[in-house]
């Protein structure tokens, strides 16, 4: 697609070299002779980028900057002027401009420019874009995780929903921790819900989905100009969160370095965004979640031990799916309701082989893997009946279930209880079987699946 240039300059030999010469390089070009023709041109073709000189007849080019940036902060203007003193081109950057060049120039020089401009504002409005879309993804998953809370039949859920209740009410930080995929965005939200700030935002930002260039910018926000690109200033999560619950997930993937600053935060409750001058204060409570032990994380140096101490004033650790089974009717009961009114269905009648196909499985993704493979389903079941030939193949075939994550240390008891759970899944379920595969008698199976905490 043709870009469109406007060029604001009073020299007609200028006006008439880059009418011809920008043209020949598949730019659209209309020329204002001075500040007044120049913002005529702007609202008549609204430009890809300007080309102002500062040397205007009816007005003060600075001035005339700072009135194109605060009209129309996206558009890249590049200065062009006689007069290249340092104090000018300062001034120019600081009314962002995007590049300041000194008459006489090179045409090379300039076409170059124009085209790293346009490029940076192309970035930008991808940026925007997909900040968009973002927000409208949060609003869907917000959405969702009102229709599900946290499912406590479970003996083990139980006591992680009393703990919940409990620490909710006070402004005490949270430390989330388990496997992927458990549900600790949906305990996060819990927390919320039921705490004082409930009223407030819930800001989530996920460590590991950001490259660590990028993710200092998400927390903390920056003012217009702040580096190449801010061609508009972003509040950031830490300001967003104002009132309301910071909830940080996979806190282990956060740069180390970064980790510093944000101690820094809980301890000072203040941050400055880049770029800044000034302080802001820093009003949120912090949840945050990581899918590996913690401890492990600090011993191998992605978690600051400082930063560790200060975010467990409460530990919850919430279990795997495998560990927790006796969730799984309510779950499967919950997701069938919930995808079948998605998709414009009724909810079918589960076959009998199908819940003992789900009782079966490991389930290596935790509730995550349970949720997509009733949506998987569901979209496939056409009929009253939801047979086992509509649900995902590792499923039908236990055999090709991907490893399970684990959390266990690879200790003596790590080992044994890994070989339990590989008896169990071996077995589909059956004790008697399990025991048979490990070699002991059942009531020594039983004593071991106590000890351990695994109930089927």
């Amino acid at each position: 697609m043709q870009k469109t240039i406007v060029v604001i300059d009073d020299d007609r030999t200028i006006q008439a070299t880059l009418s011809a010469v920008l043209p020949r390089h598949g730019y659209d070009v209309h020329v204002g002779q001075n500040a007044s023709q120049g913002r005529k041109r702007i609202a008549e073709v609204k430009p890809d980028l300007v080309l102002l000189d500062l040397g205007l007849p009816d007005a003060d080019g600075i001035e005339v900057l700072r009135e194109l940036k605060a009209d129309h902060p996206e558009l890249p203007v590049i200065v062009l002027t006689a007069n290249d003193s340092l104090a000018n081109a300062i001034e120019s950057i600081k009314q962002g401009a995007f590049h300041f060049l000194p008459k006489p120039y090179a045409v090379e020089e300039l076409l170059s420019l124009c085209a790293r401009a346009l490029d940076q504002q192309a970035l930008a409005r991808e940026a925007a874009k997909l900040r968009e879309e973002k927000e409208v993804l949060q609003a869907r998953l917000r959405a969702a995780e009102e229709q599900l809370g946290p499912v406590a039949i479970s003996r083990r859920m139980r006591e992680v929903e009393q703990l919940v209740a409990r620490v909710a009410p006070s402004e005490a930080n949270v430390l989330l921790t388990g496997e992927s995929g458990v549900g600790k965005e949906v305990f996060a939200a819990s927390v919320h819900r039921q705490s004082a700030r409930a009223a407030g935002p819930m800001v989530k930002l996920n460590c590991g989905a950001f490259p660590a260039n990028m993710i200092e910018s998400e927390l903390f926000g920056y003012v217009k100009g702040a580096f190449t690109g801010a061609v508009s200033a972003f509040p950031g999560m830490l300001s967003e969160a104002h009132g309301g619950t910071l909830f940080l997930d996979e806190i282990t993937e956060l740069p180390v370095e970064l980790q510093t600053r944000f101690l820094r935060v809980l301890q000072d409750r203040e941050f400055r965004p880049l770029g800044s001058t000034k302080n802001q204060p820093a009003n949120f409570r912090l949840i945050a979640a990581c899918n590996r032990p913690p401890a492990q994380a600090v011993q191998e140096g992605r978690l600051r031990q400082d930063l560790y101490f200060r975010l467990k004033t409460f530990e919850i650790e919430v279990p795997p799916l495998r560990e927790r089974r006796e969730d799984l009717p309510k779950l499967i009961d919950t997701f069938l309701r919930r995808f079948a009114q998605q998709l414009g269905k009724p909810v079918p009648q589960l076959a009998p082989e199908v819940l003992e196909l789900l009782r079966a499985y490991p389930w290596p993704g935790n509730v995550r893997e349970l949720q997509n493979a009733i949506e998987h389903a569901l979209v496939l079941c056409d009929g009253p009946i939801l047979g086992p030939q509509f649900l995902p193949r590792e499923i039908q075939h236990p055999d090709l279930a991907p490893a399970q994550a684990s959390n266990v240390p690879l200790t003596l008891g790590g080992m044994e209880r890994e070989a339990l759970l590989d008896a169990l899944r071996r077995s589909g379920g059956n004790k008697k079987r399990a025991a048979e595969l490990l070699g002991i008698h059942r009531p020594t199976l039983y004593a071991k699946l106590k000890r351990f905490g695994i109930s089927l």
